[in-house]
């Protein structure tokens, strides 16, 4: 059979029956049109639920260690002398303190008891407390307060305090933060001397 050559170029079958390729839909959206010369479409919306996912795995975890801590016991630390300091903690110990003995001093109000010899709390610490309340100031003030007197405890109680007391000290409406701190150490002897010399009954 002669071929004419016409018939050698023509292709095997028609170009419109010829299937488009078959393309992976994007995101498995198989309901797209499958145009092989279209551009694919963005799809803002997948990768801002993506985004919002991996800021939700991402998120800390809530801190619970604050909890524990203020739950926790009452710190102790070791004086030269080997007594011990430790820090108030429980309510009817500063009401008890509040009733004993009390020296003011111009930044501050000390309160001290002798503790009884029925009471768990070891013989041979130093306990001490602090209270700011709102008349110090906002919270800010408060707690600048707090730890100046907590820093003149640690510095003055293990060489002027005794073993078997319990001691609180109050501050007062913004002197406790400007006093000099020298002059605060200098008060809080001088207080403690009045605590200890005073003929009031514990």
């Amino acid at each position: 059979m002669t071929e004419t050559g016409d018939e050698t170029h023509l292709p095997t079958f028609e170009p419109g029956s010829q299937t488009p390729p078959r393309l992976p839909c994007a995101y498995g959206n198989e309901s797209r049109s499958q145009d092989p010369e279209r551009t694919p479409r963005a799809w803002p919306e997948v990768a801002e639920r993506i985004s919002a996912g991996a800021a939700v795995m991402s998120a800390p975890k809530a801190d619970n260690t604050k909890t524990a801590e203020a739950e926790g016991p009452a710190a102790v630390s070791v004086c030269a002398d080997g007594s011990e300091l430790a820090t108030l903690t429980e309510r009817r110990d500063f009401l008890a303190a509040a009733r004993a003995r009390r020296a003011p001093a111009p930044a501050f109000l000390l309160q001290a008891r002798k503790r009884r010899e029925t009471e768990k709390a070891p013989s041979a610490q130093i306990r001490i407390g602090f209270t700011c309340s709102k008349k110090v100031g906002n919270a800010v003030a408060r707690n600048r307060a707090k730890r100046r007197l907590r820093a003149i405890a640690q510095d003055i109680l293990p060489i002027h305090g005794k073993p078997g007391w319990d001691y609180v000290l109050i501050g007062r409406a913004e002197k406790t933060a400007s006093r000099d701190y020298v002059d605060l150490k200098a008060d809080l002897v001088r207080a403690l001397n009045q605590i200890h010399t005073s003929r009031q009954k514990p």
